[in-house]
């Protein structure tokens, strides 16, 4: 089963989407369904007490942690 719903977004947020859909031969609603799996894997981080952030491949050094989701 599957569910619908409606999403506003600024202009440039929806340029940026497209921007990236293209880019990656994909469209909004995939990356849609990815961002919000990445969140729910954030929140489910968070609850156990793990960070989030972009790791250097080849050091395995924290680049960037990303707060606030």
């Amino acid at each position: 089963m599957s569910v619908r719903f409606n999403v506003v977004l600024s202009d440039d947020l929806n340029r940026e989407l497209d921007r990236v859909a293209q880019e990656n031969e994909t469209n909004k609603s995939e990356i849609m369904r990815k961002a919000m799996t990445l969140y729910l894997a954030a929140q489910d981080g968070r609850r156990r007490g793990l960070k989030l952030g972009l790791v250097e491949p080849t050091t395995q050094k924290l680049e960037t942690e990303i707060i606030g989701l």
